[in-house]
């Protein structure tokens, strides 16, 4: 049975104490940051890539995660994309790894158990909850299509992709062909956007490359041993984008809107203002080709800005592998920075905006080139020690063999890293320090980050390819403070999906976060927005400027807790007053 929420008012606090005390600092020097917790939470999940030999391009470039609180109970579910055989004419026996021995097959879905049991723990709901399609999975997104207050999922294959209407009651319907939102290709990342502002929320889908089983090439690495390809040996494919029409139908106006004018082999995307009028732009991250920042032009149409932006190719004018993408404001200048992870013998590149939607490549003043590197593929800005700066998680594994672990069955595996920020547009290899959570050597892809188990601080949820999922449940006893905002849309989008929402402090200038799902790698994280604050505790005003472009204040916003916000329920706010 359904555990609900009661209808939110203007403010609800959540009765979440703060877990962590001031002088605990010490101690977070010397125990784990990260604790791995997957295995004893009941989170046993194994990703299985079907390897028959035939090195299909498909097998090492997933999967994804999703972090969504399905049940509205109030703390945080997750949905766990899965592979299949590619190959039909093969059966399991062919396989060069074992299928898992449970959870199996097809995506799965683990419904928390924190509320109201005050213990986190998962449970497989997956047959129960409707949500049992087999495919070859890649990514996911997370949205209220529908707004009708239960996130609906988006599961994105190598074949055709999979709506899932959120019924309310536990369980969830396809509903693809009715909503017109399938593509048969290979789609990768997508995101959910109310792009025309119309209350609803749109769809955006990353489609990678005309990869076939029938029209599989065979590549070698440099000592003539078999490996998966290049990318740049098949040709990219388009995105699209979906229109909300309402009453659950959505259409494909990619080709009237101008978003398939330029195309690479999207693997990443996130959805921001990215030039500061209060409209959602679309970023696009490539694997060996020219980015894509679309505009939105408010009318209904699109223009590739990225070239002008800077963020088409690096400094020195290369286009990198794209695959993750973070958008945040590490900087907290007031505006949307963009994070793209790359192969290993490139750089992982940041560039920092000006607020207008130019952008420069400070990769090198930032102190990325500084730390080896892996391949990286999911991503995120989070404040994992809440003193107000926003770190960087990057998932590494190699997409070619590794040539220290060619007598290994799968050689691709590195470790995942962290950074943090030191307040100077520094970020700082810290991941030594972090603990063996972030110690492992895997074949990480997809991330997503969100507060598992509501203590206020941010975790993070890691797909392995032809692994185990970990869950990172964050330890860092920091001693400082933190307030989560979840946000209600009435004549915005039910999500609120693209809202900026900013901490007023006296004597601190405003700190702006996003409320988002997307970014990262075929992933989606936790929409509500997180602000660590450090050591003061005094009451703050809270802003939000919401999708639809009205713009609100709340004030004598108490830290330590979960706070609610509804639209219209505000003070009416203008900026610089």
């Amino acid at each position: 049975m359904m555990r609900y929420l009661p209808l939110l008012a203007a403010v609800v606090w959540s009765a979440v104490p703060l877990p962590r005390h001031r002088c605990a600092q010490k101690e977070a020097q010397q125990s784990p940051w990260f604790q791995e917790a997957a295995e004893s939470t009941g989170l046993r999940f194994r990703h299985f890539i079907g390897a028959t030999g035939d090195f299909y391009f498909p097998e090492n470039a997933g999967a994804g995660v999703a972090l969504l609180d399905y049940d509205n109970d109030g703390d945080l579910d997750i949905y766990l994309v899965q592979g299949a055989l590619l190959d039909k004419g093969k059966s399991l026996k062919d396989s060069r790894f074992p299928p898992p021995s449970e959870n199996w097959p097809g995506g799965r879905l683990f419904r928390n158990e924190l509320v109201p049991s005050g213990k986190l723990g998962f449970s497989d709901v997956t047959e129960q909850s409707g949500l049992r399609r087999d495919g070859y999975g890649m990514g996911t997104a997370v949205g209220d299509y529908d707004n009708d207050g239960d996130p609906d999922l988006y599961v994105t294959n190598f074949g055709s992709n999979v709506l899932y209407r959120n019924n309310g009651d536990g369980t969830f319907a396809d509903v693809t062909s009715e909503a017109g939102v399938d593509d048969s290709r290979w789609s990768t990342s997508a995101a959910f956007v109310d792009y025309d502002r119309d209350g609803d929320v749109d769809l955006f889908v990353c489609n990678y490359v005309d990869f076939t089983v029938q029209g599989n090439r065979q590549c070698s690495d440099a000592s003539g041993q078999r490996d998966y390809c290049n990318p740049a040996v098949y040709q990219p494919l388009p995105s699209r984008l979906f229109r909300n029409e309402g009453a659950g139908r959505f259409i494909d106006i990619s080709q009237t809107a101008g978003t398939t004018a330029a195309f690479g082999r999207g693997l990443g995307v996130a959805c921001a203002d990215f030039n500061g009028d209060d409209w959602p732009d679309i970023f696009v991250a490539n694997d060996g080709s020219a980015n894509q920042l679309w505009i939105n032009k408010r009318d209904g149409t699109f223009s590739d800005q990225a070239l002008l932006a800077g963020v088409a190719y690096n400094a020195n004018g290369k286009a990198e592998a794209g695959m993750g993408v973070a958008v945040g404001d590490f900087e907290n200048d007031g505006d949307e920075d963009i994070f793209i992870t790359h192969l290993s013998q490139e750089t992982h590149t940041l560039y920092l905006n000006n607020g207008k939607g130019s952008f420069h490549d400070s990769t090198i003043a930032a102190g990325l080139t500084q730390s080896p590197r892996g391949t990286g593929f999911g991503t995120g800005w989070f404040d994992y020690d809440n003193n107000g700066h926003l770190d960087l998680f990057v998932a590494n594994g190699a997409v070619y063999r590794i040539a220290a672990l060619r007598a290994e069955a799968y050689p691709y595996h590195q470790k995942n890293q962290l950074f943090w920020s030191d307040g100077r547009q520094r970020l700082v290899d810290v991941t030594a320090k972090a603990g063996p959570a972030l110690s492992l050597s895997e074949v990480s892809r997809g991330a997503a980050f969100g507060d598992v188990d509501n203590d206020g601080d941010i975790d993070v949820l890691v797909a392995n390819n032809n692994g185990p999922a970990h869950l990172l449940v964050n330890q860092f006893a920091s001693g400082n403070h933190w307030l989560m905002v979840r946000l209600q849309g009435v004549k915005s989008n039910r999500d609120a999906i693209g809202a900026r929402v900013a901490v007023i402090r006296q004597g601190h200038a405003p700190v702006w976060r996003r409320a988002h799902r997307d970014g990262s790698y075929l992933s989606a994280s936790d929409i509500r927005v997180h602000f660590g604050l450090g050591m003061k505790s005094s009451p703050l005003q809270v802003v939000v400027v919401w999708p639809s472009g009205s713009s609100e204040s709340w004030n004598d916003i108490r830290p330590g807790a979960v706070v609610d916000l509804r639209e219209g329920l505000g003070a009416p706010w203008v900026q610089g007053k």
